[in-house]
């Protein structure tokens, strides 16, 4: 093994070279939670300062540093341990990994979205808020944009190192088995291929963001948790259920095929597997599982409106 692999004095290291890629997709992510901060408080005032204020608090939460530190531990932790895959210990960091920053995010958006809508309305701050000029249409999509700040904010911190990591363990691995080094051509191939996968992640956390939103409206912090991390499983779960049912049990189907209709196929997210074993994501597929996420969210914000509209607040 070249000594370059690892690290040199006057010379880049192999797994640090395609990292460029890595600080141009953040510096791209900042800019765009930055210009679409700037248009909201251009186009929606009202809307822009409560998000605003809402992020703010969900960041000054311990929560959020908790699970950011936990990320950070946990993907740097990753590409040392041993998974005893007989050379396959790639496969396995990049599914741990993509699945640890998905599960983080939709933690502390279940968590804001409790307490950010549903502790306010229970503890009559929201009243105060609607009792200025803000509609409640205003304070739903307000509160939604916020709490999707520190979500997104997790995923590009997260997923940034979580890319670093999977460049190093590119080398690490080869140096542990002996092998031909990589080229700097394979970590950046392997940076681009699980790029899509933070992106779907990312999707998933939106939509469960909504979901969250939606519920919170109506009923307190622990139901709301309880049942959103009820929909997170059945959301995956739902798919593999109605395959196994199918030509048997009927009233299983029926009640399997009712949730998928109702309830968002989070497996649609999910490529972690596909990812894994360096499977190629088409562009078509990014664009019509977009178009699911937002079409959804729309539906969950519209439940929201709708279930807020009328509660009494007093």
């Amino acid at each position: 093994m070249t000594p370059d692999s690892l690290v040199l004095f006057g010379e880049i290291p192999i797994w640090v070279a395609p990292l460029w890629m890595v600080a141009a997709g953040l510096a791209v992510g900042a800019a765009i939670l930055t210009l679409f901060g700037a248009l909201m408080r251009v186009a929606a005032p009202k809307v822009a300062a409560i998000s605003w204020t809402t992020s703010k608090e969900a960041m000054s939460q311990p929560l959020f540093y908790v699970l950011m530190a936990i990320g950070v531990f946990g993907l740097i932790l990753f590409p040392f341990v041993p998974y005893n895959t007989l050379g396959e210990d790639i496969k396995m960091l990049k599914e741990d990994g993509l699945t640890l920053v998905m599960v983080l995010s939709v933690i502390m958006a279940f968590w804001t979205a409790s307490v950010s809508i549903a502790d306010e309305i229970e503890g009559r701050t929201a009243l105060t808020l609607l009792s200025k000029p803000v509609s409640r249409r205003q304070f739903v999509f307000g509160k939604f944009l916020g709490i999707l700040v520190p979500v997104a904010i997790m995923f590009l911190v997260l997923g940034a190192l979580f890319l670093c990591t999977v460049s190093f363990k590119m080398v690490y691995d080869a140096r542990e088995s002996v092998l031909a080094d990589p080229t700097r051509a394979t970590c950046q191939e392997a940076i681009v291929q699980i790029a899509p996968g933070l992106l779907l992640g990312f999707m998933e956390a939106v939509v469960l963001t909504a979901i969250s939103v939606a519920i919170s409206t109506r009923l307190p912090m622990m139901a709301n948790l309880i049942l959103c991390a009820s929909i997170y499983v059945l959301g995956h779960l739902v798919p593999v259920v109605v395959d196994s049912t199918a030509g048997r049990f009927e009233i299983v189907r029926f009640v399997a095929n009712l949730l998928a209709a109702v309830l968002p196929v989070l497996d649609y997210f999910n490529i972690s597997a596909g990812i894994s074993t360096g499977q190629p994501v088409p562009g078509v597929y990014l664009a019509w599982t977009g178009l699911y996420c937002v079409v959804y969210v729309a539906v969950a914000m519209l439940v929201a409106l709708l279930l807020f509209e009328d509660r009494d607040l007093a």
